[in-house]
């Protein structure tokens, strides 16, 4: 009985086998013929049907209105279309200006945002007081606040009639590089109090039982395993320095023009509708470009 229950089974492969070289010869539409309906063509195309929606929403509030940009970035005010525009922005001293304006305050602030969240991530994580988990709590509410909010509370302390306000400090680009930092650090602390929980204990503590020093620790074991989640809050951080209105705009600062400001003044009190779309246009490929490079580093932390 087994002998025919093995025989058996051997020839039903060698036909299986035989049926799928006969298959193989015929030209690939006949195949697919013989074969039958895909189960899963259906299923494909609801999922499609499905993504119509949403994706033709997102190009009529966001594609649409990006696309009249970039077109009325084309259009200068003597007509047609042309590249005269662009050409037009880059020659000005005001451009250059509010460039480099925009990037050494994106810069600086995302280090200085680097540098206090670190220190800020590690008393919270390694360091335990009362409070600390309300701390870490507030570090997530903390992210929901409008930027303006903060800036107001800072004109409280350092405005013309604030507490120390003798010191007009907000009026400066360093009013504004304060604000900077303090409203964005949260968004450095909260990748890496993610980051440190899930830092294998053990090697603090081995590395603590042979003797080495808190800073040696933080140095060796604790910077490495950061490094990740530094880079991802870090590259977030530079993309929303770089396109931040409010903060500029509540302080008041004499003398800072960013991006962001200068497409308002153009558009809004010189009422240069091209000019204003030339420096959106380049404001958006920096954005876009940078906030690239943040999702390449996310991926590559985990985060």
């Amino acid at each position: 009985m087994t002998e025919r229950s093995a025989g058996s089974a051997a020839i039903g492969r060698r036909f299986s086998a035989g049926r799928s070289w006969l298959v193989a010869q015929f030209p690939a539409p006949l195949r697919a013929a013989a074969a039958g309906p895909d189960p899963t063509s259906p299923r494909r195309s609801r999922t499609l049907l499905w993504a119509c929606p949403p994706v033709a929403l997102l190009a009529l509030v966001f594609l649409y209105p990006l696309a009249l940009v970039v077109q009325q970035s084309l259009q200068p005010d003597s007509g047609g279309t042309s590249l005269q525009p662009y050409a037009d922005v880059f020659a000005s001293a005001a451009f250059r200006e509010a460039l480099w304006t925009t990037v050494w305050i994106a810069v600086a602030s995302t280090v200085g945002c680097l540098v206090l969240g670190f220190l800020l991530a590690l008393v919270i994580a390694f360091v335990p007081f009362p409070g600390g988990r309300i701390v870490a709590r507030f570090v997530d509410v903390f992210l929901t606040f409008p930027s303006f909010l903060i800036t107001l509370a800072l004109l409280f302390i350092y405005g013309t009639t604030g507490i120390i306000g003798s010191f007009q400090f907000l009026t400066t680009p360093w009013g504004v590089l304060l604000a900077e930092v303090t409203y964005f650090t949260p968004f450095v602390v909260r990748p890496l109090l993610a980051a440190f929980s899930q830092l294998d204990t053990a090697q603090l503590e081995a590395a603590s039982s042979l003797g080495a020093r808190p800073l040696r620790i933080v140095r060796r074991v604790i910077l490495p395993e950061a490094l990740p989640a530094l880079a991802a809050g870090g590259s977030l951080v530079l993309v929303l320095c770089l396109n931040e209105f409010g903060i500029v705009l509540f302080t008041g600062a004499k003398g800072v023009t960013t991006l962001p400001m200068l497409v308002y003044s153009k558009a809004i009190l010189e009422s240069d509708y091209p000019g204003a779309c030339v420096v959106a246009v380049v404001n958006v490929l920096i954005s876009v470009s940078l906030y690239g490079l943040y999702r390449v580093v996310s991926r590559r932390a985990g985060a």
